[in-house]
């Protein structure tokens, strides 16, 4: 990455296949659907939330700090017992068909059970699992990992019920149609279950820390802490509120319109924006590209331009 005034992660890389895109030189892939969680306690310091650190040997955004999640697995779509908004509810709420509904709301609980050794469900509508860290959750967990057991399987041999109304769906980030792997990441939010807690479970990461929003906002304003346009945004936008709750009930509100980068070359220059997001706008001229380093940013910041997310690149 190259450096910036801030933590936004730019890979060098993206001059030449933004010019290669305009160019019709190449071929935008289709995005996977992926999900990722924000993970929230209340704590005497205000609210706060889990991140993870990839590590610097990750191929994509290497030392970036992000939240636990990941792509969605095709066995995603299998039955499970549910509670809590139906799938034909949370298609609404996300604009797409209930099957689809369900395996992105899967694949953010089990991502996070895989990533951060919490788990979103109970044995009953009502209950939440309160301890997962017993060495057959964990063979549980590895054979998830490694694809060798489905969530519908784990769910379905421990008897839960997996607890959608846990969950709220936050914002909704797609990678852009320049990068060589592409994600469409739902983020969501959840309270972390009482008697739970996180853990490294992640072979990506080499850091976890529970954080307030505005703390790592503040370090990623210094340059301090790396992350990709989608975790600070979705950070800036847990700002406003004092506790877990706060946010769960909020989620309701929040515009799922995807976020999906904008490149278009103006005189020979790149200009790259996020819609809605003015502070990641960059301007990037032929000699800017040639020494790796972004030019001047939108009105809310310097130079400065995700993914899943979190976990997931966006």
């Amino acid at each position: 990455m190259s450096s910036t005034t801030n933590g936004q992660w730019y890979p060098p890389e993206w001059p030449d296949r933004i010019r290669a895109l305009a160019n019709g030189e190449l071929t935008p892939a289709e995005p996977r659907r992926a999900a990722t969680v924000l993970l929230l306690r209340d704590g005497s310091g205000g609210l706060a939330v889990h991140m993870l650190r990839r590590r610097a040997s990750m191929a994509f955004a290497g030392g970036a700090y992000a939240y636990p999640g990941g792509s969605v697995d095709p066995r995603d779509e299998r039955p499970v017992a549910w509670a809590g908004p139906s799938r034909a509810q949370w298609a609404v709420r996300m604009g797409v068909d209930p099957a689809t509904a369900q395996t992105i709301v899967c694949a953010a609980v089990r991502e996070t059970f895989e990533e951060a050794g919490v788990l979103l469900a109970g044995t009953s509508a009502d209950t939440v699992v309160a301890d997962t860290t017993g060495e057959d959750w964990e063979r549980d967990r590895a054979a998830l990992v490694a694809h060798e057991l489905s969530f519908a399987d784990f769910l379905g041999r421990r008897g839960l019920v997996l607890r959608s109304d846990l969950l709220g769906a936050w914002a909704r980030w797609i990678t852009p149609e320049f990068e060589p792997r592409r994600y469409d990441t739902w983020f969501f939010v959840a309270a972390l279950p009482e008697g739970q807690r996180t853990r490294n479970a992640s072979t990506e990461a080499d850091r976890t820390v529970w954080i307030r929003p505005e703390e790592a906002a503040a370090g990623y304003d210094r340059g301090e802490l790396l992350m990709m346009p989608p975790t600070i945004a979705t950070l800036r936008g847990l700002q406003p509120y004092a506790t877990a709750a706060d946010a769960l009930a909020a989620a309701e509100a929040q515009d799922l319109t995807p976020v999906l980068a904008r490149a278009r070359l103006v005189n020979g220059a790149i200009e790259l924006s996020w819609p809605g997001h003015d502070e990641f706008t960059k301007h990037i001229t032929q000699n800017d590209a040639a020494t790796g380093a972004p030019g001047g940013g939108g009105p809310d910041g310097p130079s400065d331009s995700p993914g899943p997310s979190g976990g997931t690149p966006t």
